[in-house]
Formats: structure tokens, sequence, C-alpha cells
């Protein structure tokens, strides 16, 4: 992903085709020691592309992707159990209220003792 974000600056930067020693001067400049098989594979796969095509061709592959939602069942059978959730975790708060309330705040200890 470095070598990716070290290409987009370099293009962003004025260069149309970044070569290695331009990467390798971005990199460098961060502190980041650079592998020159990493280096020349994302080169030479992005070598002569427009990073607008790429960016956008990219976008439509993530747009096509399932977002990890649940299905529309799963989803109005959980919003039924949601109600009665609810009211257990309101119950917890209060139990936890409760017992705070009737501890020592400052745990038997006084600031000024």
């Amino acid at each position: 992903m470095r070598y990716v974000a070290a290409y987009l600056l370099a293009v962003l930067g004025g260069k149309t085709s970044p070569n290695a020693a331009d990467l390798e001067k971005i990199l460098g400049s961060v502190g980041i020691e650079t592998e020159s098989e990493k280096l020349n594979k994302v080169i030479t796969e992005l070598n002569g592309k427009s990073i607008e095509d790429v960016i956008a061709q990219g976008r439509e592959k993530l747009s096509s992707m399932p977002s990890g939602g649940a299905a529309p069942a799963a989803s109005a059978g959980a919003a039924a159990a949601a109600p009665a959730a609810e009211e257990k975790k309101e119950a917890k708060k209060e139990e936890k209220k409760e017992e705070s309330e009737s501890e020592d705040d400052d745990m038997g200890f006084g600031l000024f003792d």
C-alpha cells in the first residue's frame, strides 16, 4: 500500500510516469526502506495508466462488493428482539446504579485524612 501511495504522491507532484527512483525518494523521505520487487510490481502495473481511470475502476469494484449487512428477514427478527434486549439493558443499568450508590465512592479513604 505504501508503494501505491508513493506512486499517487508522485503523480500528484507532476510526474506522469514515476520511476523507481522517484518512489524511493518519496518513501525515503519518511524513513521507509523499499523492497525492489514490490516497488517494481507497482510501477509495472500502474505505468501508462491514468490514475483517474484506475480509481474509477476500483470504485466500481467496491460498489459491487457486499457490505456485510444482514438479510432483510434476519433484520426483521432482530428488530422484534430489540425491545426485549433494551429492557434487559435498562434493568442492568438500574442494578448497577443501586450498587454504586450503596458503595462508598471514596472506598473508605478521605482526601485529607
